[in-house]
């Protein structure tokens, strides 16, 4: 394989041909527009055809030539390549920057308090976080490795379950001292409810509904209430004494290990369907970045 020759002056070419002036690709390019110009011609010389006709005044004072304008998508292509190539030869190192997407109450109420412990063991290692309530594409928008709650079937990835989980009703330690009378399931359903509706609509999250008929409480009335789209702000609105939430014990740990928040009910298991699970394309799993966070996130969900 040739190594290509001149590749500043051939960068110098596509800009200018790109902006039609050698002042914007300069800017472009962080160098003066002489210096453009200079290369150009080099390039020129060594090929001993003009690329571009020159005008002395207009908008376009640079045209391409014919065979110029040909030759310009295989030099687009080519650094293209080049750019890739480089990216993946800062994938095998520890050092840069690691994209990582989670849901925004994810985030909150797990990732984020424990992520000092990762960037410890880890310094070398830039964490980028993408909080997103979709499931966004790991290709376009360039995602190494992500947490998403769910059944653990994504096409295209693979997934790691990190976490299963309760669901629980929860109350603020104030809110359970003004309302003393909730000692059974069937009291609850005469408080305000709280609803987390950051996954409506499917079929396998747990509902208020689900958990009192699980309790043995049938009929009961749960479509009032306060109903709310974030898992994280559905505790906290039950921290603030608003009413009793629907909990994820993963979501809830931290609030109920502080006595922020306490649990009701606890004789009633009800284990969710969903769980959490690292997802990352299967072709990235040998990374070093991506394999040390993952292996960091099951360590911290082992604890």
């Amino acid at each position: 394989m040739k190594t290509p020759i001149h590749l500043n002056a051939l960068r110098a070419f596509e800009a200018s041909a790109r902006h039609q002036s050698f002042s914007a690709a300069a800017a472009e390019l962080n160098v003066t527009p002489a210096a453009v110009g200079q290369l150009v011609r080099t390039l020129e010389d060594w090929l001993g055809a003009p690329l571009f006709h020159r005008n002395p005044g207009g908008k376009a004072r640079l045209v391409t030539t014919e065979a110029a304008e040909r030759a310009l998508p295989d030099l687009r292509a080519g650094f293209d390549k080049l750019v890739l190539g480089l990216e993946r030869l800062k994938e095998g190192s520890l050092n840069g920057v690691l994209t990582v997407t989670v849901s925004p109450a994810f985030a909150a109420k797990w990732l984020l308090p424990r992520i000092d412990r990762f960037q410890s063991v880890c310094p070398e290692t830039d964490v980028r976080l993408d909080t997103n309530l979709k499931a966004v594409d790991f290709v376009s928008q360039r995602i190494d490795i992500g947490v998403r709650y769910g059944t653990g079937h994504w096409p295209g990835l693979t997934a790691d379950k990190l976490l299963g989980e309760e669901v629980f009703p929860v109350c603020s330690p104030a809110f359970l001292q003004q309302h003393a009378q909730l000692r059974q399931p069937a009291d609850l359903a005469r408080q305000t409810l709280i609803h987390d509706l950051s996954m409506d609509g499917h079929a396998d999250f747990p509902t208020w509904q689900a958990w009192l008929a699980k309790a043995g409480v049938r009929d009961a009335p749960t479509s009032r209430g306060m109903k709310i789209n974030n898992s994280a702000a559905v505790l906290q609105a039950a921290v603030e004494g608003h009413g009793v939430a629907m909990a994820r014990s993963v979501m809830a740990h931290d609030d109920i290990a502080s006595g922020r928040l306490v649990r009701l009910c606890g004789d009633i298991t009800f284990e969710s369907p969903l769980a959490y699970y690292i997802v990352y394309r299967p072709e990235s799993a040998g990374l070093p970045r991506l394999a040390t966070f993952r292996g960091w996130l099951l360590e911290e969900a082992a604890r």
